[in-house]
């Protein structure tokens, strides 16, 4: 399998796995090196942007929460260093403004945890830009009211006051809103 993969990989096979869960990372690691890949683990935004000074992977899968930041940050730095660099944001904190802010800066894809070692190999190796087909289960549209206001307080640095100017919403009903989880 890693003697397949290895030609679509191209010459530069260095892989940059970022995730504050030592084990996942680590397992992803041993995964992904048996793939064809050459992983170097960071379990941090600092760990990850000295990495990233000393040489610049071609591929990465960040985290997108961090203990020590915010795995956008260290988006931001690869794609500054190298910006030929194919990136996955992985997160299980899944919101399409998210989605969104790590596709702008720069990211190929976005997958939400649980993800496993093929559906990040398919990731990183993807050519396509092709869409992919409609989802077996839609999101409700309470689900989709929620990931419109996350999407506007995002865009507003997270000020509740401004976001609830803009929505036309109570600032107190916004703030009991942001405080719920996401509806399914």
């Amino acid at each position: 399998m890693a003697e397949v993969n290895s030609n679509k990989i191209g010459p530069d096979p260095s892989l940059l796995l970022v995730d504050d869960d030592e084990i996942f990372v680590t397992r992803l690691g041993r995964a992904m090196e048996k793939r064809g890949f050459q992983p170097l683990t960071a379990l941090g935004v600092a760990e990850a942007e000295r990495i990233i000074a000393d040489k610049p992977p071609a591929y990465a899968v960040i985290d997108l929460r961090l203990e020590d930041g915010h795995g956008l940050d260290v988006v931001d730095q690869l794609r500054e260093r190298r910006p030929d660099a194919r990136i996955i944001v992985l997160t299980g904190y899944g919101a399409i403004a998210t989605a969104v802010a790590a596709v702008k800066m720069g990211a190929i894809d976005y997958l939400a945890k649980p993800a496993d070692a093929n559906d990040v190999t398919a990731a990183l190796l993807s050519t396509k830009n092709v869409l992919p087909p409609p989802p077996n289960n839609p999101m409700s549209a309470d689900r989709i009211r929620w990931e419109h206001i996350q999407r506007v307080f995002e865009q507003c640095d997270r000020n509740v006051s401004e976001t609830a100017r803009r929505l036309h919403m109570h600032r107190r009903t916004l703030q009991r809103i942001l405080a719920k989880r996401g509806p399914r």
